[in-house]
This record gives C-alpha cells, structure tokens and sequence, in this order.
C-alpha cells in the first residue's frame, strides 16, 4: 500500500501545478459584465439502492426507480423555487432564503441550510441509488452470498457485512467525483437561496473581475477534489482486503 500512495502522491504536484497554470491562463476569457448536501445524498442515495436491490421488482423498487429518475431529471433551480414556494410562502415553516452562521443560532441555522441541502442532494442521491442498486444486484447474485445464505446467517449479515461491503468499490468512487457536481450545482442553488457559499463568491468575482478570489477558489476545489480522489483510493485497501496484495 505505502508503495502506491508514494506514486499517487508523486502525481498530486505536477496535477496541481497544472491546474493553477491553467486558472491563471484561462482566467483573462472571463467575461467583464458546495458538505451536509452530500451527506443527504449519501443517506439518501445508498438507502434506497440497497432497498431496491434486495426488493428487487417489487414496490420499494419501484418507487426507488421513480425516485431516481425524478432526481436525475429535475434542475436544481427550479426544485428550489417550488421548495420556497410550499414550505417558505405556502407554508410558512422554514426561511425563505438567507443564511445563519451556527455559531449565532444553530437552529436557525438548520433551519435555512434544510431546502438548499435538499436540493443538492436530491440529484447526487438519485445517481447514487442507481449505482447502489447495480452493484448490490451484481454481489446478491454471488456464490458466497449464495453460501452466507446457505450457512443460515441473518438477511441483514448477509447484505450489510458481506454484499454491501464487496459493492462499496464503485460507490465510493462515484462519491468522491460526485464532488465536482456538487460543487457545480452549488453555483445555482446559493443563488436561489442567498447563500453565502463557495458558488455565489465564485460567481460574483467572475462579474466583478477579481482574478484573485477566483483562482484561490478554483485552486482550493481543485485541492480537495484530488485529495478526495486520492482518500477513496485509499478506501479501497479497507474496504476489499484482496487490493492489499
């Protein structure tokens, strides 16, 4: 393992450099004129593809399918306009828009960050289940699953211990490059909700030109995005012991 973390992190620093080779190149065509989301997402997302996998063609499957389906077909602004609408206008149980550091009020907080954390899981959710639901259906059909079953142990051993273990692989690579959506569809949806986020500071240095607070952004989500991928390739060797060889 440390031989292949020496090589990933060699790679890191040339990956780096281009990146802010590229920020500051780039930047001079812009015109003049994202983390308690995911978690909803990861909740939400692998729940449902568990469910449908172990009740496969049957109600909870379907309803996950059509979850699905409606989340990776909704845009984010226009679920945060109709979220406003029902429980801010309609509704009057959460704020409308606007933002409450946690340090003041951790209610309020809460409060305000429930429809925008919403919407952006809703979508990551929706691709996470699917792909939960693929590779839990591939593992459920294994012959050791088969022999888990035979041997009499508990449905809920055999699909969180030994099914679910061996199909985290791909969902923890989906997880980790579902980071640059998240961050993309942060874009709209702080604007939606007023948030004082990594997407509206981004967007307002574009339109006021301020090349700094733009390539510190973009260097800093570059940053994380590798170092993410660089924490799932990690997860590998914990997650299936035969990478370890």
């Amino acid at each position: 393992m440390l031989p292949f973390l020496a090589r990933r992190l060699a790679s890191i620093l040339p990956t780096l450099f281009l990146v802010s080779v590229m920020i500051f190149g780039l930047q001079q065509l812009l015109p003049g004129d994202p983390a308690l989301a995911l978690a909803i997402a990861l909740v939400i997302g692998i729940g449902a593809g568990i469910a449908s996998a172990v009740f496969k063609d049957t109600a909870w499957d379907y309803a996950a399918n059509i979850f699905a389906l409606w989340g990776l077909s909704t845009p984010n602004f226009w679920l945060g306009i109709l979220l406003i609408l029902l429980f801010a206008v309609n509704l009057g149980w959460l704020p409308a828009s606007g933002y409450v550091s946690p340090f003041e009020d951790l209610g309020e907080n809460l409060k305000a960050m429930i429809l925008p954390a919403f919407v952006l899981g809703n979508a990551l959710a929706a691709g996470l289940m699917r792909h939960t639901r693929s590779a839990m259906l591939q593992v459920l059909s294994a012959d050791y699953v088969r022999t888990a079953r035979a041997k009499g142990l508990d449905e809920r051993v055999v699909v969180l211990r030994h099914a679910l273990r061996n199909a985290l692989i791909p969902i923890v690579t989906l997880g980790a490059l579902q980071f640059g959506e998240l961050l993309s569809g942060a874009v709209l949806t702080e604007q939606v909700f007023s948030i004082p986020g990594f997407g509206k500071l981004i967007v307002d240095a574009v339109f006021n030109r301020d090349y700094s607070v733009v390539q510190g952004v973009v260097l800093f989500t570059a940053t994380v995005y590798i170092m993410l991928n660089l924490l799932a390739d990690m997860a590998y060797f914990a997650i299936n012991p035969r990478m370890r060889a």
